[in-house]
């Protein structure tokens, strides 16, 4: 596995002088871990960015703390809700002989003929738990949908490729991305063609017709009535 290197630096700036630390293009960050002392430190922002896009929240990272070298893992990461930036850090020191349980987001891979012909893939799950080694742990869960090829077609976890040194903390017959068939679009109600409006235009003619004739037999009626009472 490919060894990512941090540099970082110890901090004693806490609080508001947090942000002064921000503007000067560092991210303030700790370590800690099992029998290990906290450490507040500092790493250049950008340099942390580009590891954290390697590295993930799972593997694993050499801290570099003033000429002594942490092995350790993202274990928290904050950013601003306005402009999504990272404002904090913790990193968590592993021992490497002990195996630890990380969360592995499951990425898609690959096209799928079934997507092609209309179907609809449907992943089931963003992550799952393993357990391993901090050196072993997978930086993503790897879904190869190629196999994917007619509706209602499956991957289940057992079907993940994993190492023999990672255990995924789930049911292995659990389904983790399936193709379902597209659903039929609604027929639309096709508009009345000119004869049926002139036939609906007609009819309620008549209508407009008979209503007319019974009001001028009452009226008819009523004038009788009234000639009979002078």
């Amino acid at each position: 596995m490919e060894k990512i290197e941090l540099e970082a630096e110890k901090r004693e700036s806490v609080g508001k002088s947090l942000n002064s630390l921000r503007k000067e293009g560092f991210l303030p960050s700790v370590v800690y871990g099992h029998n290990f002392e906290p450490v507040a430190i500092k790493l250049k922002y950008k340099d942390f960015e580009k590891v954290f896009k390697r590295a993930g929240e799972s593997t694993l990272i050499n801290l570099k703390i003033g000429g002594k070298e942490e092995p350790t893992v993202i274990k928290d990461i904050q950013k601003d809700p306005v402009s999504d930036e990272f404002i904090h850090a913790d990193f968590y020191k592993v021992n490497l002989l002990e195996k630890i349980k990380a969360n592995i987001p499951v990425v898609v891979k690959g096209e799928s003929e079934a997507v092609k012909n209309g179907g609809i893939l449907i992943k089931t799950v963003n992550e799952l738990e393993v357990e391993a080694l901090p050196q072993d742990l997978p930086h993503e869960l790897e879904i190869d949908i190629s196999r994917l090829k007619n509706f209602g077609d499956h991957i289940q976890i057992k079907d993940i490729l994993v190492s023999d040194m990672v255990k995924i903390e789930a049911n292995p017959e659990d389904t983790v991305a399936l193709i379902q068939e597209p659903r039929e679009e609604e027929v639309e109600e096709a508009a009345p063609s000119v004869e049926e409006v002139e036939v609906i235009k007609k009819e309620t003619t008549a209508e407009e017709s008979a209503e007319e004739t019974k009001e001028e037999k009452k009226e008819k009626v009523t004038e009788k009535a009234a000639e009979g009472q002078k």
